[in-house]
């Protein structure tokens, strides 16, 4: 089976792992390309890290200063002691291209990436330069997948090495695509100090009263003004691809694409489709 190993896909690449200070949250990041081009970051999923990209870094530094980072309360970033709603992600957003002297950026989030992503360019419109929403998150008041991914992710941080496979498996089509080496990963973030509290932190955007706040109806994403794409799968776990197409359409730039064959990870798990799809849009 192919790609046993995550670091295979940076082997060859000459990359970068760091830490910034972005606003006073210590923020972990890796980071292909050069240091005089655009700068294009990745933001992952709830309950996810930087390595949700591992298989886009390599092809999209061919063009870009490309970061993926670990949100606030997520990975080896910090963890304070709040809850993570849609204002604190902006502001962990905004402080962290500060903190790389980054004005504008493309920015390009799957699931509540997505939904940070997505926010960030309503709030910040001068500085997303284009925008992609894979997978979006928050774009449903679906409370049986709410509770599910609350559960799941849950479970995963309180009993990382019981769990952490089952929570990975249920995000992809093909189950057997989540190698010993990604579940390892992502256990041994679970097992830090504060990842359980972390999590808990982030469940408030999987309540009905918070979430319906920033939920990323047709109304609210009409605001965004960045040209943007919309990515969704056939087998996405959260959401039909309707939603995918309605976010699109009520996206004043809005175009749609769909990968087949996937679940909710396609950067992971159709790679090689989603860096076609996916750079073929921001650098036309």
């Amino acid at each position: 089976m192919a790609h046993e190993s995550m670091w295979v896909d940076l082997q060859g690449v000459s990359f970068e792992q760091g830490y910034v200070d972005a606003g006073g949250i210590r923020t972990r990041y890796l980071m292909t390309g050069k240091e005089h081009e655009d700068v294009l970051v990745f933001l992952h999923g709830f309950g996810g890290h930087a390595e949700a990209y591992i298989r886009n870094l390599a092809e999209h530094g061919k063009h870009f200063r490309t970061y993926s980072i670990d949100m606030i309360g997520h990975g080896y970033s910090d963890k304070p002691d709040i809850p993570y709603d849609i204002p604190a992600y902006i502001k962990h957003v905004g402080d962290f291209l500060d903190a790389i002297g980054a004005q504008q950026a493309y920015l390009s989030g799957e699931s509540l990436g997505g939904w940070v992503a997505g926010s960030f360019a309503i709030a910040h419109p001068k500085r997303v330069r284009k925008l992609v929403l894979n997978t979006m998150g928050g774009a449903t008041m679906n409370l049986e997948v709410m509770k599910t991914v609350r559960d799941k992710t849950l479970a995963a941080a309180r009993a990382p090495r019981e769990s952490t496979r089952e929570r990975l498996q249920w995000l992809m089509a093909d189950p057997s695509c989540v190698h010993e080496d990604l579940v390892e990963c992502r256990t041994r973030i679970y097992e830090q100090e504060g990842a359980v509290r972390a999590v808990e932190n982030g469940t408030v955007l999987y309540l009905e009263e918070v979430r319906a706040l920033y939920l990323m109806d047709e109304e609210r994403v009409s605001n965004i003004q960045a040209p943007s794409l919309v990515i969704w799968t056939t087998k996405d776990p959260t959401a039909a691809p309707e939603v995918g197409e309605r976010v699109a359409r009520a996206i004043p730039n809005g175009e749609y694409a769909l990968i087949t064959d996937c679940g909710h990870w396609p950067q992971f798990e159709d790679s090689d489709t989603f860096n076609r799809i996916h750079l073929e849009f921001l650098l036309r």
